[in-house]
């Protein structure tokens, strides 16, 4: 049985609809003071196994989380596979000042203490599997950014914004068929100044795929969609597994001149545009 959190209910009917697992019926509720309650009423005794696909999108949906998982454990779940499309906190892997947590160590602990297995779709940083206290196994929704892109690119190039993204942009380039890799280089000098270098590939005329794991502010996003268009790009596209575009991102890039911004459903937004659920259905 497939058991979605409130943030991932498009992705839970999906993924119920690739497996062929009936899909739960969840409450999210509140109660006057202000305290949260999400369980499954109607959920079937006989099912032994179950899946809590729940995106952390907000430190609420932690609380949300936990209630799940101890909600299908009491209606008799046997075994308990959790599912997490996107990772709150999962940038934060180590200590950046003495004093300060590990935050995702933090939350990983506490996700591990209900479940018997966790599934992450493409981590910011790889090393979290290291913080569950139970297996972890990470899935690559990458290719699936291939499918929305139009089939008429022109000498499509697909572009990281950093060579530690490059991996994405091939996953990307391998699944549309055709194209070429390159990345930007980037230095990042604070947590929030991040300077740019373009690469040598030449975009002039082309179309530019820029493919990343995640846009959260989207101001290092929108300055490399600034500098392709300078440089030539006939159409600049903006893909994304974790589509967060945390407060004016969106605006940023619109007015950077991005022809259009695609991102799955591992975060629920108007640019979802491709499911991961066949590559999570894979992973269970």
């Amino acid at each position: 049985m497939i058991v979605p959190g409130s943030n991932s209910q498009a992705l839970g009917a999906a993924l119920a609809a690739e497996t062929g697992r009936s899909l739960a019926d969840v409450r999210y509720e509140r109660f006057p003071d202000g305290e949260r309650m999400a369980s499954t009423p109607g959920i079937d005794s006989a099912v032994h196994r179950a899946v809590v696909v729940a995106s952390t999108t907000a430190d609420t949906a932690y609380v949300e989380l936990l209630q799940l998982q101890d909600a299908a454990r009491e209606a008799g779940a046997d075994e308990l596979v959790t599912v997490l499309p996107y990772m709150r906190y999962g940038r934060q892997e180590h200590a950046f000042e003495h004093g300060q947590p590990v935050s995702a160590r933090a939350v990983a602990r506490a996700v591990s203490t209900g479940t018997d297995r966790v599934v992450l779709v493409n981590p910011h940083e790889a090393s979290v599997t290291d913080f569950f206290d139970v297996p972890c196994a990470v899935v690559d929704a990458a290719p699936r950014l291939a499918a929305p892109l139009p089939a008429n690119l022109t000498d499509p190039l697909f572009l990281s914004p950093d060579a530690g993204a490059v991996a994405l942009a091939e996953s990307a380039r391998d699944a549309y068929g055709r194209g070429g890799v390159d990345f930007f280089q980037k230095v990042r000098h604070s947590g929030t100044e991040v300077e740019i270098t373009p690469g040598d590939a030449d975009v002039s005329g082309r179309d530019v795929i820029v493919v990343d794991d995640i846009v959260a502010t989207g101001t290092t996003m929108s300055e490399s969609v600034g500098l392709l268009t300078d440089r030539g790009a006939d159409g600049v596209y903006v893909t994304c597994v974790h589509p967060l575009l945390a407060r004016n991102a969106r605006t940023k890039l619109e007015r950077a001149g991005v022809s259009a911004i695609y991102g799955t459903d591992t975060i629920e937004r108007e640019v979802t545009a491709t499911s991961v659920a066949p590559t999570v259905a894979d992973a269970l």
